[in-house]
C-alpha cells in the first residue's frame, strides 16, 4: 500500500528494527578517551579485557559471531603471549 516517497519513509520508521548485535560499545584506541587498549584491555581495571563486539568500530556485514570468534581467538593470543612473560 505504499505509494509515495513520504509513505515509504514512514514505513520504514515503523517498521525497521535493529538485530540486535550491537557493537562498538567500548570504544578501543590509543588515545586517553579511549576505553579498550589495542592488547584488549580495560584502561583503569587491572586484569580486565574485552573480547567482544563492543570492540568492533562498527557492525560487521557478515555473521557477528564470526567476528567476535577472530576477537576471541586474538585475546587468547594476548592472554597466553602476558603469561608467557
Amino acid at each position: 500500500g505504499v505509494t509515495s516517497p513520504a509513505a515509504l519513509a514512514e514505513y520504514v520508521r515503523a517498521s525497521a528494527s535493529t538485530v540486535w548485535h550491537p557493537a562498538g560499545t567500548c570504544r578501543m584506541g590509543r588515545d586517553d578517551e579511549a576505553v579498550v587498549a589495542p592488547d584488549l584491555r580495560v584502561r583503569g581495571v587491572d586484569g580486565l579485557r574485552v573480547a567482544d563486539a563492543s570492540v568492533m568500530p562498527v557492525i560487521t556485514r557478515g555473521n557477528t559471531n564470526a567476528a567476535t570468534i577472530m576477537i576471541a581467538e586474538k585475546a587468547a593470543d594476548l592472554v597466553a603471549a602476558s603469561a608467557r612473560r
